[in-house]
């Protein structure tokens, strides 16, 4: 898995979202990433914990035609609950 990195995550209630949960995640403090940035992973996983959860996953910083960088992980990718 080339390009992937270790990244704890966080689950939160997005607001005027286009997610379909309405659960969004973003990277926590302290990582060297924007915490505003967006993750895409696993639906599965964020609606099955509280919001507010805490997971380590493995994902890469990509963008799609020239938008904004965000994280990515495969959405059937291991994750841990670290909070």
């Amino acid at each position: 898995m080339s390009g992937y990195i270790d990244v704890t995550i966080e689950t939160y209630a997005g607001k005027n979202t286009t997610s379909s949960s309405g659960v969004r995640a973003r990277p926590v403090k302290g990582q060297g990433l924007d915490i505003s940035m967006n993750v895409e992973c696993s639906s599965k996983m964020r609606k099955s914990y509280p919001v507010g959860t805490k997971f380590l996953i493995k994902a890469k910083i990509i963008s799609k035609e020239g938008g904004p960088e965000f994280l990515y992980a495969h959405y059937n990718s291991p994750y841990k609950v670290v909070e």
